[in-house]
């Protein structure tokens, strides 16, 4: 494939420069002649001779007077002054330089240099001319010459004419620069203050107006004149402006503030260091020639802006297509039946990360996102999380704060001055959701996509606010940073902001009312107030709150409720106080009041920023009625004492503000935070309700006895001990974040035991579940799990851990199964399935049971499916020939009598006779290490009956230790 070719005249600066004609550069390719048509057709245009002497060479005659430099003793000789008599004649032969310059020529352009980690590459010098084809941005000064190569004339001073599509142009002293920015065209000319810009034909167009996504009003070029930074910055912030206008214009910002932010963004995410003050006489008359285009940086690997409405768009068009269903089901998925298969197909998870240095990524380069955070909306798809909006549309978000140590447990704490702010995420996970609902016969038919009978998805985020730049801050952040240490710096940073809302009238002291007229301003208006701190919280569920008549048919409504004490009396307010330090008005010592507070519809939009152990402002808008916050009670007969609280049913328009101060404040009660325990904790308590913290190792989804969808997590701590959370979906919706690497708070959660006597939670109606810090299992794997000593967990003397690590050795083999299943009922499969079900489906399902010994004491292992072909030590072309070898007579059963091995069918069967010679083989009995689980169906005792001559007795004998291996592990041979 022929290279691509970028047409330039280049100022040799040799003495004796190479003369080409017009036949040779057609010869090598090139222009044929010098009425060709091509685009960027190549001119000659005369050489001016080398000028050493440091005299005007006719660009000093065409400066302002102001800038002009002093008349010298030597005349001047170049192409704006006139030649004195006793200068050289002029070359009467017109010397002409051609060259060609091929992109991957132009990748060694100059000397590339390391500095902090930045690769500088060198700008070469040379001449062009072409047709402007193409009004990138006028304001900026961007455009595209013969519709391969950019141009920028930033670093000039703006011409009263702009450029038009269609003008022809010549350009002298141009810098050529290769990708110095991927956003852009690959050769870019840059102009300086030594570069000419000649228009040798005009468009005959008229004048074309900017593009409506650009701005034109040349404030990019006033910033660059001001803080002097590289074509490369420049560039990639002239391409953000223009993203931003799109994706912030007009529902968030206004169209002049764009520039502002994009160059913002550009010194938050670039982080370089200024180049000082530009020299324009250096630049302009100095030789050796420098300039900031002399050297540019280039980074192929820069971080890209998406907007909210492309990100969705790609995670969904590449949702399905990337899914395959034989990686989710695994190396087991040969063994599942019809309803194991559309159980385990049901839920499946893809994590994309925003840095392709991180993991998997949806882009080649880094991805940013701006937009405001916001409460959910009545139409979005999460109704417990936060969004992240642009004028282009929102994305649920599972956001993480990083906590504040209470009193020994980590609390997580989301502040409610985050809503409304604009920011930027600099780092993110992007999670899409998989729901699946299938009919596969087999394993063999997961390629027909005709079984699939219903799916979608569901997309979101999850981001800790530790990588989230603020923008713009919401008035209650602004409030926030100007009480927080050092807020005198940042009160200068958002100063203007900060300076009109001063300039307001102050607000009424609490004792006032306020009557206000005119148009309703919810800052103005009338308002009342209460000081809480919420005690417990529930999670949100579909329930009947009783507010209005439900229709016939009609949806629960979500809801959620919190118990929260009161701090102090309800205040009035004459504007709304938001999340501004209290006072003492608002502060009641003797006060121990609790109150329900009972959040539904839209108000349930709250949950994800109301926490346990936090203070909040409750404020009522549009109501003077202090009973709105007070609550009702319930009546009770004359003598009996009343152990309720008050409940506080939330109005939509009612808000709520985190109060930071009242930590600080010396008669606030400071309450007692909730015991959250660790899992090992969990494990070895008694209490019936309890409150954990753990990371999520496995997500596995099942089915109720109602056939309600469900979900099962499993849990586990640093140490690697773990037990399992059974939550039920049948009212609750499925929260997002629950997904393997995160840290989840679990509240109120059931323990229970089973009756194997392990340890496991379930979900209750007043249980809740929080987010509080995101990890990813492929780059910090969960923790390994714990020694199992048999002996003590057959005595049930340690703790109740499910899941542990074994290793021990083979004592003897119990027995082996072998069997070819019907797919949809489970029956025995030969020719055809013996309960005639007309499935033709079958799957090998294998068993195999060992006593293993580890020294404390002995335990009945189970093994199944791909673990069975392990630990007999067959290759996979064994198996396979096995299974084969099993086809037309189904089934096999090979177990102990005695000293010996015997089955229940033919004893000269040749199949019979290689696994008889495999079982007792010395491979099966050796030491062994795997990774087990508990039985849950397990007998704690069993009845025996001896005789003894002519007496028979009846004993009762401890069922040994029933395990199940999940995982063989690679050290198998103990030393």
């Amino acid at each position: 494939m022929a290279r691509e070719r970028v047409r330039v005249i280049v100022k040799q600066q040799d003495a004796q420069p190479r003369i080409a004609s017009a036949s040779s550069a057609a010869g090598a390719g090139g222009c044929s002649g010098t009425h060709c048509s091509g685009s960027g057709r190549l001119i000659p245009i005369p050489i001016q001779p080398a000028n050493d002497t440091r005299d005007c060479r006719g660009i000093e005659c065409r400066l302002p007077l102001r800038i002009g430099a002093k008349p010298r003793g030597r005349s001047c000789v170049g192409d704006g002054c006139a030649p004195e008599e006793e200068s050289a004649p002029p070359d009467p032969v017109r010397r002409v330089r051609l060259c060609w310059i091929q992109p991957d020529d132009c990748t060694e352009a100059g000397p590339e240099e390391d500095q902090s980690g930045v690769r500088m590459k060198r700008s070469k010098v040379i001449s062009y001319q072409g047709m402007v084809t193409e009004v990138v941005s006028e304001g900026a000064g961007l455009y595209v010459i013969d519709r391969k190569v950019g141009l920028c004339l930033a670093y000039q001073p703006s011409a009263r004419r702009k450029l038009r599509a269609g003008d022809q142009v010549e350009l002298h002293h141009i810098h050529f620069l290769y990708q110095p920015c991927p956003d852009f065209p690959p050769s870019m000319l840059c102009s300086c203050l030594h570069s000419t810009v000649r228009v040798t034909s005009f468009s005959r167009v008229g004048g074309s107006a900017s593009a409506p996504h650009c701005p034109g009003d040349g404030v990019l070029p006033r910033l660059l004149l001001q803080n002097n930074t590289g074509v490369s910055e420049y560039l990639w912030t002239c391409h953000l402006s223009s993203q931003l206008s799109q994706s912030l214009v007009p529902g968030v910002l206004k169209q002049q503030c764009v520039c502002l932010l994009s160059w913002k963004l550009m010194e938050t995410l670039w982080r370089r260091k200024g180049r000082g003050q530009r020299d324009i006489y250096s630049e302009m008359l100095d030789e050796p020639h420098t300039c900031p285009l002399t050297r540019y940086s280039v980074d192929s690997a820069v971080h890209q802006c998406l907007s909210v409405s492309d990100l969705l768009q790609s995670l969904r068009s590449t949702c399905w297509s990337s899914l395959c269903l034989r990686s989710v089901l695994g190396p087991e998925g040969s063994g599942l039946s019809m309803s194991e298969i559309s159980l385990a197909l049901s839920w499946s998870c893809r994590t994309l990360s925003s840095d392709p240095r991180r993991g998997d990524s949806l882009r080649p380069r880094p991805v940013f996102l701006v937009g405001v955070l916001e409460l959910p909306t009545q139409t979005s798809d999460f109704k417990q999380s936060l969004q992240l909006r642009d004028a282009t549309g929102g994305v649920a978000c599972v956001v993480t704060e990083t906590g504040r140590e209470d009193e020994g447990c980590l609390t997580a704490s989301l502040n409610t001055a985050w809503i409304g702010c604009l920011v930027c995420v600099l780092r993110f996970t992007m999670v899409t959701e998989r729901f699946l609902q299938s009919e596969f016969p087999s394993y063999q038919h997961l390629d027909q996509d005709q079984f699939i009978t219903h799916r979608r998805c569901r997309v979101y985020l999850q981001f800790s606010l530790d990588h989230v730049h603020i923008l713009s801050p919401s008035v209650t952040m602004a409030t926030q940073l100007r009480e927080e240490p050092g807020g005198e710096e940042e009160e200068e940073r958002v100063g203007r902001k900060r300076r009109r809302a001063d300039a307001n009238p102050p607000i009424s002291s609490p004792s006032s009312v306020a009557v206000t007229t005119g148009p309703l301003d919810r800052a103005l208006v009338s308002c009342v107030s209460l000081a809480i701190r919420v005690e417990q919280k529930e999670g949100v569920a579909r329930k009947n709150t009783g507010v209005g008549k439900l229709m016939e048919g009609a949806e629960l409504a979500l809801c959620f409720s919190l118990r929260a004490a009161v701090i102090g009396p309800v205040v009035c307010w004459g504007r709304d106080p938001k999340n501004r330090p209290m006072t003492d008005g608002e502060v009641d010592q003797e006060s121990q009041q609790k109150v329900l507070l009972v959040l539904s519809g839209a108000c349930a939009r709250w949950f994800p920023v109301l926490q346990p152990g936090c203070f909040y402002r409750v404020v009522a808008f549009n109501n003077q009625d202090l009973s709105d916050l007070i609550g009702c009670g319930v009546s009770g007969r004359s003598g009996v004492e009343l152990h309720t609280d008050s409940t506080v049913q939330v109005k939509p328009d009612w808000r709520f503000h985190t109060l930071t101060r009242p930590l600080l404040h010396p008669t606030c009660p400071q309450g007692v935070s909730p015991v959250v325990l660790s899992v090992s904790e969990v494990l070895d308590c008694r209490s019936e309700l309890v409150s954990f913290q753990g990371l999520v190792s496995e997500r596995v989804p099942i089915t109720d006895r109602g056939s309600h969808p469900g979900v099962r997590l499993t849990m586990c701590d640093q140490t690697g001990k773990s037990l399992q959370v059974y939550l039920s979906l049948r009212h609750t919706p499925c929260l997002p974040g629950l997904l393997p690497g995160n840290t989840l708070l679990l509240s109120a959660f059931q323990r229970r035991l089973s009756r194997s006597g392990g340890v496991y939670c379930s979900y209750l109606p007043v249980s809740c579940i929080t987010v509080t810090s995101l990890g990813d299992l492929s780059s910090a794997p969960p923790p390994p799990a714990p020694i199992m000593h048999l002996g003590q967990e057959a005595l049930g003397s340690e703790h109740r851990c499910m899941l542990g690590k074994v290793r021990g050795h083979v004592v003897c083999f119990l027995f082996l199964q072998l069997q070819w299943s019907c797919a949809t009922c489970g029956s025995l499969y030969t020719q055809v399935c013996s309960s005639r079900c007309g499935s033709s489906s079958a799957i090998f399902q294998s068993k195999l049971k060992l006593v293993v010994d580890d020294g404390t004491g002995e335990a009945h292992v189970l093994f199944t499916g791909a673990l069975v072909r392990s630990v007999l030590g067959l290759a996979d072309s064994q198996w396979e020939g096995l299974q084969r070898a099993l086809r037309p007579k189904g089934v096999i059963r090979v177990f102990p009598r005695g000293r010996s091995l015997v089955c229940d069918g033919d004893s000269d069967d040749p199949l019979l006779q290689f696994l008889l010679c495999v079982c007792s083989n010395d491979v099966v009995c050796r030491p062994i290490s795997f990774t087990c689980r508990k039985r849950t169906n397990q007998r704690s005792e069993e009845v025996r009956r001896f005789s003894r001559g002519d007496r028979d007795f009846l004993t009762r004998l401890t069922r040994p230790l029933q395990l199940t291996c999940v995982h063989l592990n690679s050290d198998l041979t103990c030393s």
